[in-house]
């Protein structure tokens, strides 16, 4: 299968291309045999399609912008991100489903859009930025516990949030999923802290089931203009140095986070925000 952009060879059963980043939309038939395709799958091999969701890009006239991909070893991509505008400031939600848990991509994509909508909502009332970050993730939380019909059907997810004004950010986060701080100069600040034990097992997370009782949330006063970066762990294990990756276009910066963390092997679903921060003169 060939990129109608620019040509080049994509992986079967995906959904764009890893060389020029255009999306190459459902194929007209089975990428592995040829079969047709049929509510997703292949009515002969039974392979799935490539799916709306398995790699999704966001731009906000402001700038700001993500870009989410299945990746190259899950069948279906399990993270979400959610991004607005309110009283001048740029709101972000990331969440990355819990692999382990029943319909994961479902608690992640309603985590997300619910903590946006609720940022939102509280900003534009006159909520402080903080308040309005533990405001949000409350009602994802519940949100989320309430797709739980049991303690065996309890879909999950992390969650992190960014506000990003010109005098602050704000940051609220449960799991390992993180925020960083990317100055036009100088190195990358790491803003959250994860909440996992050894071997990276999860100790807090949105479901039926977590047992956490609320986001830490932390304020930022960037001295210098940059870039607040908030991802999943399917991009920043494969990080040494983001600040490496920036770049004039925040979307350009997404799309090469993302294939850096493809060509790197891909092993869990990606996705990245990165959002400018200038300073108001």
């Amino acid at each position: 299968m060939n990129c109608p952009a620019c040509g080049a060879s994509v992986l079967p059963n995906h959904a764009f291309c890893e060389q020029c980043g255009s999306p190459l939309g459902p194929p007209a038939s089975c990428t592995a045999c040829g079969g047709e395709i049929a509510d997703g799958y292949c009515a002969e091999c039974g392979l799935r399609a490539p799916a709306a969701t398995d790699h999704v890009e966001l731009v906000l006239d402001s700038g700001a912008a993500g870009a989410s991909d299945r990746g190259l070893r899950h069948s279906r991509n399990q993270d979400a991100m959610a991004l607005g505008e309110a009283e001048g400031r740029v709101i972000a939600v990331v969440c990355d489903g819990v692999s382990q848990s029943p319909r994961p991509e479902t608690a992640s994509t309603l985590a997300a859009q619910t903590g946006v909508a609720i940022l939102a909502e509280e900003l534009k009332a006159g909520s402080g930025q903080e308040t309005a970050t533990r405001a949000a993730y409350a009602r994802a939380a519940r949100a989320v516990a309430e797709l739980g019909t049991s303690a065996d059907d309890a879909p999950a997810c992390t969650y992190v949030s960014a506000v990003a004004g010109p005098e602050l950010v704000t940051v609220g986060w449960v799991g390992d999923s993180r925020a960083y701080w990317l100055p036009d100069d100088g190195t990358a600040v790491l803003l959250t802290d994860d909440d996992v034990a050894t071997a990276g097992v999860l100790t807090a997370w949105l479901g039926a089931d977590a047992r956490n009782a609320g986001c830490r949330a932390i304020g930022f006063v960037p001295d210098a203009p940059g870039l607040l970066m908030v991802c999943t762990d399917g991009l920043w294990g494969y990080l040494d140095d983001p600040v490496s990756f920036r770049a004039a276009v925040p979307i350009d910066g997404a799309r090469a986070l993302v294939h850096h963390a493809l060509a790197s092997g891909g092993r869990d679903n990606i996705t990245v925000v990165l959002i400018p921060v200038r300073r108001a003169s």
